[in-house]
């Protein structure tokens, strides 16, 4: 039961980062109208207004990520996931977790933490005039990394107590109109 609390935050963890995902989504679009709008009113242009819309794309995709697995909203290839049972559904999802997501997510997160480090270590900035620094976005890559593997871990221990009747999760999936 211990286990479950740590689950609990980690949800708490990666909604709190979906939250400024969903905020940042409104915030590239109003930078985004407002950079067009600037161009061709008074045709100017900063290209520190494109990159930190970048940036915001980069914390809407790496941010919300673990929020989205977290509400099974996440891209799946079904081919047999919507026709088992729910007990079947949980062994495909504790497998997946183990074999591909927990891996992947470990190496990516061990090849992009030396990659920030280094651009926070030399302050690295964009080679654009008017470009930003760039270690902020680059610590988003470790940091989504990070959250998708901590809710990853959430994941499995909750598909775990699952399979031993401790709680009872919804495996419904909606695949996405084709």
């Amino acid at each position: 039961m211990d286990v479950l609390k740590i689950t609990r935050v980690i949800d708490s963890l990666s909604d709190a980062f979906g939250f400024i995902a969903k905020w940042l989504v409104l915030l590239a679009c109003l930078i985004s109208a407002g950079n067009a709008t600037v161009r061709y009113l008074f045709n100017y242009s900063s290209n520190g207004w494109l990159e930190i819309q970048w940036y915001m794309f980069a914390g809407i995709v790496f941010l919300g990520a673990a929020q989205t697995l977290r509400l099974n909203e996440h891209v799946r290839v079904d081919l047999v996931y919507s026709a088992v049972s729910d007990r079947a559904r949980l062994w495909i999802d504790i497998v997946g977790i183990i074999l591909f997501l927990t891996p992947a997510m470990a190496f990516l997160l061990y090849l992009t933490t030396p990659f920030f480090l280094n651009s926070w270590r030399l302050q690295e900035t964009s080679s654009n005039a008017g470009g930003l620094i760039l270690w902020p976005v680059k610590m988003i890559l470790p940091l989504g990394f990070m959250l998708l593997l901590l809710q990853g871990l959430a994941e499995l221990a909750k598909r775990i107590a699952a399979l031993a009747g401790v709680v009872k999760l919804d495996t419904h999936y909606e695949a996405p109109l084709q």
